[in-house]
C-alpha cells in the first residue's frame, strides 16, 4: 500500500525578470541548499534546475544551451532541462533536481520548500 504524502509547501522567491536572462543563456542565483540554474531556451521558454551536473557536480549555468537541453562544461552532459536527466548514451546515470518556477508578469519566481526558507 502506497503511503499518501502532502506536497510540500512551497514558498515562492522572485528573483528577477525574464528578460534579465538572455535567449540560450543561464543565471546562477544561490539557494538555501546550493545554487539554482535558471535557464531560457531560444524559443523563451524558463527551466530552473540545482546548478550541479548529476556525472561531476560541473556548474550548469556555465553550459550551452539548446534546444531544451544544456551541455555541462565540464564533461560534455546533456542535461534535458524539463527533467534534469541525461540524455543521450548518459541517459540512466543520474539525474539533477528540478526546482519549481513560475512566471508571473514577466517576473521569474523560483519555488523553495518552506522548510528550507525558513530554516
Amino acid at each position: 500500500m502506497n503511503a499518501l504524502t502532502k506536497p510540500p509547501v512551497v514558498h515562492w522567491i522572485d528573483v528577477g525578470a525574464v528578460t534579465d536572462i538572455p535567449r540560450r543563456g543561464a543565471r546562477r542565483v544561490p539557494g538555501p541548499n546550493g545554487d539554482v540554474a535558471i535557464f531560457r531556451t531560444g524559443d523563451g521558454a524558463v527551466f530552473a534546475l540545482m546548478d550541479a551536473c548529476p556525472h561531476k557536480g560541473g556548474p550548469l549555468s556555465q553550459g550551452i544551451v539548446h534546444g531544451a537541453a544544456v551541455t555541462c562544461p565540464l564533461h560534455s552532459w546533456t542535461i534535458d532541462l524539463a527533467s534534469g536527466e541525461p540524455t543521450g548514451a548518459d541517459r540512466g546515470k543520474g539525474c539533477t533536481p528540478v526546482v519549481p518556477l513560475e512566471v508571473r508578469d514577466g517576473r521569474l519566481l523560483l519555488g523553495l520548500p518552506m522548510a528550507a526558507v525558513d530554516g
